[in-house]
């Protein structure tokens, strides 16, 4: 059956504001293979075959025309929630949408669009988000819609009631469109009430190892550290913060970086245990995400259409204690209207600040021009071992001349040596390309092997492919 109670009371709240709203419906993945989404991301492809049109989401959507734009930039918003059981972090995911929402559609000042999306979460979040940007800018023309409404009873009195109802204040399943995305912000809050202060995490990798532009990780953690006081943080490898041989390390930092302040106290390269400590965890985590090519929330798929986005994941502290949430929306709105600002002072897409990087915190990071540094270092032996071929092949032009003394039933059969040598390596050139094709072809078979988990298939084929 379908349930639009809670999208409908979403879309009631943006109407009453004045935006303009529409539905999205969208089916989930298809279970067919691709092979570039083994390690990441389902298929996000067209649908194809028959599927139980029962089962689907429907997001809301809510655009804020601006007073001062063109049309022709927009910024969206995305609060993720599961309709079939939402939960209370959830509702107040919704609400700080709302809050920011509502002062939007009175100000003045907006020069982009501004896009509100409630993305239904009950077959992914990625899922929902991703059908909803392929919708946006590659429209797919088909029946789905109508299908989807025959099968969920839309003729039934209560269905064109509500349609009725929709009708009035300009609720449609028309898809509505806004300008070209200049940056997009989700939103989630997690009920985490042993957090000893009020934390903003921060997720930013994508698929296939792609990253927002930095400034934009910089907007938000500047305003949630120097505005509003959020301890700002990413994510982490949790097993390293115990590691007892990390430790040790940091503590030699630590004291080495004493020794030299007290020899020179202009030298100040040492920096505390526990700072170590977290950003070895973070960098080891930015690595081993970007190395997977796993999206680490919602915000993954915008990537996929050069748009920078990044989940903010709010974790409060009392989130029951009725004084404690109505602050804690006043603060996240107004961190959330501070980067709607920023990003809508932009005259451009970011583009000054760097694509290429690793993050050791919140603040900190390793820009392309030092890890490449040590990628040179591995490549530098290539140009060596090709000096050194050059070179041993000049010794075999003197060996050649040399062996030109001796009879010819000699020379001749050293001779046919040297000129059939290339065949070992043609050789080994193959035995690589045939291995090459069998550790690609894996990942089909793998994916045949029934109740496999992506980290068992994951072990299976680095098993195989060793």
């Amino acid at each position: 059956m379908w349930n639009r109670e809670c999208q409908r009371l979403i879309a009631q709240y943006m109407s009453d504001l004045g935006a303009e709203v529409n539905h999205h419906s969208f089916q989930g993945p298809s279970n067919s293979f691709h092979p570039l989404h083994f390690f990441s991301s389902p298929d996000p492809g067209v649908i194809h075959g028959k599927f139980n049109y029962s089962i689907y989401g429907i997001n809301t959507i809510g655009v804020i025309r601006a007073p001062r734009g063109d049309g022709k930039e927009a910024i969206v918003l995305v609060t993720p929630f599961n309709s079939a059981k939402i939960d209370g972090a959830e509702a107040m995911s919704i609400g700080v949408a709302y809050s920011v929402f509502s002062l939007l559609s009175r100000v003045t000042w907006l020069a982009k669009d501004i896009i509100w999306l409630a993305a239904d979460s009950q077959l992914g979040e990625y899922t929902a988000v991703h059908a909803w940007l392929r919708e946006y800018h590659a429209p797919v023309f088909n029946e789905f819609r109508y299908i989807a409404d025959e099968s969920s009873g839309r003729n039934s009195l209560f269905s064109r009631i509500v349609e009725k109802h929709d009708a009035e204040r300009k609720i449609t399943d028309d898809f509505r469109r806004a300008g070209t995305m200049a940056a997009a912000l989700v939103i989630k809050v997690a009920d985490k009430p042993n957090s000893p202060d009020d934390t903003l995490t921060i997720y930013a990798e994508a698929s296939n190892g792609q990253m927002p532009n930095l400034d934009l990780i910089n907007v938000v953690n500047y305003l949630a550290v120097h505005k509003q006081g959020f301890h700002v943080k990413v994510d982490k490898l949790l097993s390293l913060l115990d590691s007892k041989w990390l430790r040790l390390i940091a503590d030699f930092y630590e004291f080495a970086g004493k020794v030299a302040r007290n020899l020179n106290p202009q030298w100040r390269f040492g920096i505390p245990a526990l700072d170590y400590i977290e950003g070895t965890a973070t960098l080891a985590s930015s690595l081993y995400t970007q190395a997977l090519g796993i999206p680490t929330g919602p915000h993954g798929a915008f990537r996929d259409y050069q748009v920078d986005a990044i989940t903010v994941e709010f974790a409060p502290r009392f989130l029951k204690n009725k004084a404690r949430r109505t602050e804690f929306l006043t603060r996240a709105g107004r961190l959330i209207e501070g980067v709607i600002r920023s990003v809508n002072n932009l005259l451009e897409k970011f583009h000054q600040s760097f694509f290429l990087y690793f993050l050791t915190s919140s603040g900190k990071f390793v820009s392309v021009g030092v890890y490449m540094i040590a990628f040179g270092l591995l490549v530098a032996p290539l140009p060596v071992a090709a000096a050194s071929l050059h070179a041993g092949y000049d010794k075999i032009g003197v060996y050649r001349r040399r062996i030109e003394k001796v009879p010819s039933s000699a020379s001749e059969h050293d001779h046919t040596q040297i000129s059939w040598r290339w065949l070992y390596a043609a050789r080994l050139v193959c035995i690589m390309h045939m291995w090459g094709v069998a550790v690609s072809l894996l990942p089909y078979f793998i994916d045949q092997m029934p109740h496999s988990t992506p980290l068992i298939s994951i072990i299976i084929w680095a098993l195989l492919s060793g």
